[in-house]
This record gives structure tokens, sequence and C-alpha cells, in this order.
């Protein structure tokens, strides 16, 4: 029997929420011969949401626009078990970059406004994940999903990733990449990711990777901040820290007096040895920007309550 991926669109309404009438946009079907999914997703604008779905399909999205707001362009593709899916998504009237540069520097009206994006992921395959997000804002909880690879790219949109439900990644993650240009990505409870390398390209942003709990993999960071911010979250004084840094002298390092000089450009602290395991290695290059090394007790937590 022929195998097929079906993109559906249709007008079921789920009903009146802040943002107005939300319906289904898009939907990807699964199918048996596909052991992974390689999924390739970028918004212009708008929230974005990405969740986690006990579904089997590849991709339920949900939006509050209609047809005559948005174009996508859709692609789709079987090679050999992992099925290749991507969805663009723009404005019928899109942002420039100058009207986004603006707004970055100067303020106005956020790039979000009240466009809404809903997207399920299936907890039941295994993604290679690839999300872009213009201008707007994003919050993509990964709790309980199996992620081989993410790559979250931010042109001037403000990111929030993390583990809502505190369920880690069902599988190890092999690379965790971020890249911002002028938005921010804050990354919460990377130890759930399972990830055994990060990596966290910055150019006028803002990037904030947590890694205050104990990492449940050995795990490697590598870091290029241009003109941008880096606030990294240290662990526990137990877990083994090993921080190389390339500065100059137009940049700001500030590091916590947990980590001490070992060698030019080496800093560790008192848990790291040259046969520690289950720790955080460090590999950074900073030229206009900053980078800021945070202790967890430093760390003000806040009851929401």
């Amino acid at each position: 029997m022929r195998k097929k991926i079906w993109l559906t669109c249709c007008g079921v309404a789920l009903g009146g929420m802040v943002f107005g009438q939300i319906k289904k946009q898009f939907t990807v079907e699964d199918v048996q011969s596909c052991e992974s999914v390689r999924l390739s997703l970028q918004a212009n604008s708008g929230n974005c949401y990405i969740k986690p779905s006990q579904n089997p399909e590849i991709l339920n999205v949900f939006s509050n626009q209609t047809e005559t707001e948005y174009a996508h362009n859709f692609r789709k593709e079987i090679k050999g078990r992992t099925c290749e899916v991507q969805l663009n998504l723009e404005d019928s009237q899109a942002s420039s970059l100058g009207e986004s540069i603006s707004t970055h520097f100067f303020g106005g009206t956020e790039g979000g406004g009240d466009k809404l994006w809903k997207m399920y992921l299936t907890d039941m395959k295994p993604y290679l994940l690839e999300l872009k997000y213009g201008v707007g804002n994003a919050n993509v909880d990964l709790s309980g999903l199996a992620i081989k690879k993410l790559k979250i790219s931010s042109g001037s949109a403000n990111v929030t990733v993390g583990y809502n439900s505190s369920l880690e990644n069902q599988i190890d993650m092999d690379t965790f990449i971020v890249k911002v240009d002028l938005g921010s990505v804050n990354v919460k409870n990377l130890n759930l990711s399972r990830t055994h390398f990060v990596q966290a390209d910055v150019g006028f942003g803002n990037v904030t990777l947590d890694f205050s709990n104990k990492p449940l993999v050995q795990n490697t960071v590598k870091g290029s901040v241009g003109a941008g911010n880096l606030l990294i979250l240290m662990p526990s004084d137990e877990i083994p820290v090993l921080v190389k840094i390339h500065d100059s002298w137009l940049c700001s390092v500030k590091m916590p007096s947990s980590l001490v000089k070992i060698k030019e450009n080496t800093f560790a602290n008192a848990a790291y040895s040259k046969d520690s395991k289950g720790g955080l290695t460090f590999d950074l290059d900073v030229s206009m920007g900053s980078i800021v090394f945070k202790e967890t007790k430093e760390v003000e937590v806040k009851d929401p309550k």
C-alpha cells in the first residue's frame, strides 16, 4: 500500500480565546515507514508556541489567522526512514529588516501583535528540529519529547525554551544550537535536554543558558559573542566546570570567585580535575559583548505567589 504524508487545511474552530477564534491550519500525519522526523519550521512574526502532544500526528498547527493574512511554503519528502517536513509561515505584509532593527533599538509595536501560532509535536517519534523566528515572541516546551538535534535561530524575536513539565528528553541529544541576531533566547533547565554539545552564537542580542541543575550527561559548550550578551547560570560547586575563554579589551567578562585561573585563558572550579566526568566544559570567544557566569546562589528565586 502506498505510503503518504498528508497536509490538510480545515476550519474546525476550537473556541474563542484572547487572540480570537483559533482554527486548525495544518496537519502532517505519521506513516509507519518513518522512523524519525526532520522538521524545519519558520515563522516570520507572531506569538508562537510549540508544545508536546500524545497524538500520533507529526505536526499539528493552529492559528487565529485567516488564509488571506499569511502565506506559507510547504515541502514534504521521505528519504530512507526519515520524514523531512518544511513549513514556512509569512505575513502577507511582512515587516522589513529595517523595521525590525528600528523596533529593536528604538521601541515600537511588538512584532508579535495579536497573531497566534500553536504547534504540537508528537512524543512518539524522534525529531531533528530546526526553528527560525523573525519577530515577535516564541515559547518552546520540549517536555518529554525525543529530540535528536535542535537548532533555534532568532532574528529579533524573544524566545524561551524549556521543559515546563520537568520531563527530560526521551533520548540523548547530539547537539543544541542557538543563534541570535538582534533578539533573545532564554534556555531553561538545559540539563533536561540531555545534550552532549551546546553551541551559542550571539550577534547583537542576548542569550541565557541555564546550567543551574546537575547535568545528566557530559556537556561541552562552545560560544561566540559579537556585540551581544551571554549569561550562563552555573550548577552547584560539586559539578566540575572548566572554562576556556578568548576575549579582547573591548569586551566584558565576569566570573564568580569559584572559577580560578589555572593557566592562560583557562579557569576551573575546585571540583574539576583532568579525569572529571559528568561536568561542563566551556570554550568561549567574545569580541565586543559581554559574558557573565552567575552561580546558583546568586540567582534570586522569587515566589510566584
